[in-house]
């Protein structure tokens, strides 16, 4: 008998798979748990009604994250430090603070984990890498300024 699972099920799928499994299984254990309905057409038409609105919404993400890995792509940010004799920082730039930099110069909000970058410990120019979806990134440029 063919099942679509409602709910993950340790050793037959997760959910929204569709199995096929033995009559008894599926009307003394699947069933009365509600965690698999019957394979008839009106589920095999949800079942791909849903999986096309999950591809349309990965391709939108797909979408959205390459404009923003474009309007990205080039961009050079100025961060503002404080340093001792010899232009050594007190402390070192981090990905928080370019974050914030991104966020006040051009608008554009980036999650601290999704910036890549060597330690900065002098003012100069560096070079960064903005992780914005997985496969997409982005380099820009930190310039570290008094």
């Amino acid at each position: 008998m063919k099942v679509i699972l409602k709910a993950d099920v340790k050793g037959s799928g997760k959910a929204g798979d569709l199995i096929n499994v033995s009559d008894g299984y599926a009307r003394n254990f699947l069933f009365p748990k509600n965690l698999a309905v019957p394979a008839d057409k009106g589920a095999m038409n949800d079942l791909k009604n849903k999986e096309a609105a999950a591809e349309h919404h990965k391709q939108v993400e797909v979408d959205e994250a390459k404009a923003l890995a474009a309007k990205l792509e080039g961009k050079s940010v100025t961060v503002k430090a404080k340093a001792g004799q010899g232009g050594r920082l007190f402390g070192s730039i981090t990905a928080k603070e370019i974050a914030a930099a991104l966020q006040a110069e051009f608008g554009i909000q980036v999650e601290k984990r999704r910036i890549e970058v060597s330690e900065i410990k002098a003012f100069g120019s560096y070079s960064a890498t903005v992780k914005v979806y997985s496969g997409i990134t982005a380099k820009i440029t930190v310039v570290v300024t008094e």
